[in-house]
């Protein structure tokens, strides 16, 4: 429980809190919780994250939301697993298999990383993306995910700095890292790769570790956040002229 001078305190902080969210929480849950337990008067974020990934979620606090849109418009460097073999309508593992998938896409085969650092280069710099209608969304108390219809969406343009892939396991998993602009689809970008290789893939798991300047390894796991008591919160907030500068 939050004391007198403790509220005025946080009515007057100003900054920014990176989050690290744990995979299967939506992250309005994590914004939600954060200013329910803080007694905050404000909180927004500087991009949304999908249920299934984890990794950095940056959250700003009070005044911090007037800077929406210079971290809204920072850069952001993923990483992940693909499934080969493998396409879903939601472009995700949690997705329904589809037509496009092939399981003996010949992954094994030593010619195969040939056939990556082929494909590799299309999907860098400027690319053109149509995010699947269908979505893979995990509710607020509910365990398990369901697929929402979101319609037809038009295609736009993402810039990919960087996309790189290790070599694929024996069971298909292939880790990739990417650099990019703010709005990359990541799981339509896996999609869109395993098409353009013949076989299919869809997004397995994945992780920011980066928005602009900030870093994953500078953020607080959601759970230790959650045990974190009031008076040990106001350090974890990185006040406006150093998160900004």
């Amino acid at each position: 429980m939050a004391n007198l001078t403790q509220l005025r305190m946080l009515e007057n902080l100003d900054g920014i809190l990176l989050v690290d969210k744990p995979a299967g929480i939506a992250f309005p849950s994590v914004v939600k919780t954060v200013k329910r337990k803080f007694n905050l008067v404000k909180v927004g974020h500087g991009g949304s994250l999908d249920a299934a990934a984890s990794g950095l979620l940056v959250l700003l606090i009070n005044d911090a939301n007037k800077f929406v849109g210079d971290v809204m418009g920072a850069d952001r460097v993923y990483e992940g697993v693909m499934r080969l073999g493998l396409a879903t309508n939601t472009h995700d593992a949690q997705g329904e298999a589809v037509g496009g998938s092939a399981p003996d896409c010949g992954w094994r085969d030593p010619s195969f990383s040939s056939r990556m650092a082929e494909v590799l280069p299309e999907f860098r710099g400027d690319i053109f993306q149509t995010e699947s209608r269908w979505c893979s969304v995990r509710r607020e108390g509910s365990a398990a995910y369901e697929i929402a219809d979101t319609g037809e969406h038009k295609p736009f343009l993402s810039h990919v700095y960087r996309f790189d892939t290790g070599e694929p396991g024996e069971d298909g998993r292939l880790a990739f890292s990417v650099s990019s602009t703010k709005g990359l689809i990541v799981r339509t970008l896996v999609n869109d790769f395993g098409a353009a290789l013949g076989c299919g893939a869809a997004l397995e798991s994945l992780r920011r570790v980066s928005v602009g300047k900030f870093k994953i390894d500078d953020a607080i796991p959601f759970d230790r956040l959650l045990e974190t008591e009031m008076k040990d919160f106001f350090p974890c907030v990185i006040p406006l002229g150093a998160g900004l500068r």
